[in-house]
């Protein structure tokens, strides 16, 4: 293993010597055949009168931790100065893979693409070196490293979490309510690139019919793009209605909560799933219309 690691840094090595001196000679060539010659990043060293060349550095006050949704883009930016001749490489920490060497790309993968931004920042002494990661996957997460071609190397490092979309329902995993009274679960979706085509409810694990004689049964759903929420209303909750109801988005894991109704006071326990999102003002009016129109 140790071996395999020293032969992918030589590699790495020799790729960033070889673009270094294909630049150099770019640079060399625009200078003698153009007038528009390249600025040098360069000081004067006043007690010496020489020149002095500016050290590479990254920007460390940006962020490191990106989270990014499955399926979605991911954009990892590393913030380069006086970066000179040298070039920026981003490599992929676990197996110590070379993604991409300035602006070109060593991977099969074409999910993976190297961006540039020149001239950033108030002074314009900033580049920029983005490795963009099209339609994020779980296997993406981890540490990735952007690296300039110095002898030694520099290196500053990202990690990507990229998250799933997630079900729950709040005020689990136990819910006591009293005879009589409304069972309300709010079942909230996070994390979801686009809002799921459909959401299910169960009962004992069985779907949950709306038009069961029971009678009192309705349900309210709110599409959002980075949340989306789905109520449950059972009206005259009976200790018949107790047991364990589940919440089962297209596109998210199954969550679940059981319900207990209870006869008589035991308010420190009564409806604790009431807390997080509240319905919107047009939600509630039409879940009391519906609640309404069912007791009729």
């Amino acid at each position: 293993m140790a071996l395999r690691w020293q032969a992918r840094l030589s590699i790495a090595a020799i790729l960033f010597m070889c673009t270094e001196d294909t630049l150099s000679l770019g640079d060399d060539k625009l200078d003698r055949h153009s007038n528009q010659m390249k600025p040098r990043q360069q000081m004067i060293d006043h007690t010496t009168g020489y020149k002095t060349k500016l050290d590479a550095t990254f920007d460390d006050k940006q962020p490191t931790n990106v989270t990014a949704m499955v399926g979605k883009t991911a954009y990892l930016t590393c913030r380069v100065r006086n970066l000179g001749n040298k070039t920026v490489s981003w490599v992929r920490l676990r197996d110590i893979h070379i993604l991409t060497t300035g602006a070109y790309t060593y991977t099969s993968d074409q999910r993976f693409q190297a961006l540039h931004r020149q001239n950033t920042g108030q002074n314009s002494e900033w580049s920029e070196w983005t490795l963009c990661i099209k339609w994020a996957q779980e296997r993406d997460q981890g540490i990735y490293d952007c690296q300039i071609s110095t002898i030694p190397l520099k290196s500053h490092q990202f990690y990507l979490s990229v998250v799933v979309p997630t079900a729950s329902i709040l005020g689990g995993p136990e819910l006591y309510v009293g005879a009589g009274s409304t069972i309300n679960l709010t079942c909230s979706i996070q994390f979801s690139s686009e809002p799921p085509s459909y959401i299910f409810w169960y009962y004992q694990d069985d779907t949950l019919s709306y038009d069961s004689s029971r009678g009192g049964i309705s349900v309210i759903t709110e599409k959002g793009t980075d949340v989306t929420t789905s109520w449950l209303l059972i009206q005259s909750a009976q200790p018949s209605d107790s047991g364990e109801y589940s919440c089962k988005p297209s596109n998210a894991n199954t969550a679940s909560i059981r319900v207990h109704v209870v006869n008589g006071e035991r308010p420190e326990a009564m409806q604790t799933g009431t807390a997080g999102p509240i319905l919107s003002s047009s939600c509630l009016l039409v879940s009391l219309i519906i609640l309404y129109i069912s007791s009729v």
